[in-house]
């Protein structure tokens, strides 16, 4: 099938492109289940009894899904399209979600079908880095890139609006039924925005095989790896940020349902910086390059998870403006790692790239909750509202040092490399 030509989209704005509009919509409504757990956990865990440990291990079982849902779907992206696989997955992750909301209600419940949540939408997500890889030339891809994921932090967000929202009214049943809604109409919107879509699929060179094009493939292997790093860091905090932010209201004082409301309410906050983050970042390495942006946002979110756990009995307006700078730096660096790799493999390639980096990202990010909780167990007393929290935050930081050195090992850019805006 013929090659999209990425010269195709030059329009003045991209949110002018109506077509990504759609795209971002779809994605910030289906990003609402990524985060409805981690939302809840401080009632989760009373409710259903669990401790850290166990608790993680619920963050970790939907993580090991998705990344093996985002390998089986980025594979056969390669070989069917990404339109195609892309609105199948939609469909599964609306259903697989109203399962959840409808079931979950203990802690084997919950880690059973919060997997099948996972396993259920990889592939919304690596097929519409393929999209956009078509779609935009690489002077404009940062910043399409950016307003994807982008969409994705505005999606947490609203989520943790609605389930500050939905706690005091109706505990934890009623935020997984709001979060399944948004959830369901984002894939109505993203199956029917593809309609038109063309569904392409490169053909492969005979002389360059996956393991020379990718594996021996410098560049390909550090983005791998950095992206890898990142996933460990960033995935284990965003599971754990909520719990930490109750954490730190219950210590200035408020009880223990209203510091789980507003430690959501909070998140969303820190959600919100994402998104800047997201679409600034993205855009910005399409002037500076992708290497110069990546250094500062790796090594600045490794020194905050270094940092940010020992701030749990700082003034709360402190501890919100370090989460702050926090949140927009572990995210800074997601939307220009998917537009380096777009470039820096064959399009023919790029599922089977996607697939190795989702398998060894989202199986990082599987562990890093699982370590997360296990070091919070073993650095305070069992039986009692966590109150030491910079060891377990501090493992999230060995990602963000691994991501930064990943990054300096990139070879230096030059000018004629960079991508530019067009005028």
């Amino acid at each position: 099938m013929a090659t999209q030509s990425t010269d195709a989209v030059r329009s003045p704005s991209l949110l002018g492109d109506g077509w990504l509009a759609a795209l971002c919509l779809s994605r910030t409504l289906i990003a609402c289940n990524f985060i409805v757990y981690a939302a809840c956990l401080p009632v989760l865990q009373r409710e259903w009894g669990m401790t850290a440990t166990a608790a993680g291990s619920i963050a970790s079982a939907f993580q090991l899904c998705y990344g093996t849902s985002l390998l089986v779907a980025s594979w056969l992206a390669d070989r069917v399209g990404a339109r195609n696989v892309f609105r199948v997955s939609v469909i599964a992750c609306a259903l697989a979600m109203i399962l959840f909301a409808t079931l979950a209600r203990s802690y084997h419940t919950g880690l059973v079908l919060y997997a099948l949540v996972g396993a259920s939408q990889g592939g919304a997500y690596t097929t519409a880095i393929m999209l956009i890889a078509d779609r935009y030339p690489r002077t404009r891809r940062g910043g399409a890139m950016g307003w994807f994921l982008g969409a994705a932090s505005l999606g947490y967000a609203l989520a943790l609006l609605l389930i500050g929202a939905a706690l005091p009214l109706g505990g934890y049943p009623l935020a997984f039924a709001l979060t399944a809604g948004a959830t369901a109409l984002g894939c109505v919107l993203a199956f029917a925005m593809l309609q038109r879509t063309p569904n392409t699929v490169h053909r492969k060179a005979e002389h360059a095989p996956f393991a020379a094009a990718v594996l021996r493939n410098r560049k390909a292997v550090l983005l791998i790896s950095g992206y890898t790093a990142h996933s460990w860091e960033l995935l284990g905090l965003w599971a754990w940020t909520p719990a930490f932010l109750a954490a730190a209201l219950a210590m200035s004082g408020s009880a223990a349902i209203a510091a789980a409301e507003f430690g959501a309410y909070l998140s969303a906050g820190l959600h919100m910086t994402g998104l800047v983050s997201s679409l600034s970042m993205g855009a910005l390495s399409d002037r500076l390059g992708r290497r110069t942006v990546l250094i500062a946002m790796a090594g600045t979110s490794a020194a905050c998870s270094l940092l940010f756990g020992w701030t749990v009995a700082w003034p709360i307006v402190l501890v919100v403006a370090l989460g702050a700078v926090y949140s927009f730096t572990a995210i800074g660096d997601s939307s220009v790692l998917s537009t380096a790799t777009t470039e820096a493999v064959d399009p023919a390639h790029l599922g089977s790239t996607l697939a190795i980096r989702s398998m060894l990202g989202f199986g990082a990010g599987a562990v890093a909750p699982l370590a997360f909780g296990a070091v919070l167990d073993a650095t305070n007393v069992t039986d009692t509202a966590p109150t030491a929290w910079g060891w377990a935050f501090a493992t999230l930081g060995i990602g963000g040092i691994i991501a930064t050195g990943c990054a300096l090992a990139l070879r230096r850019e030059l000018p004629t490399d960079r991508p530019r805006r067009l005028s």
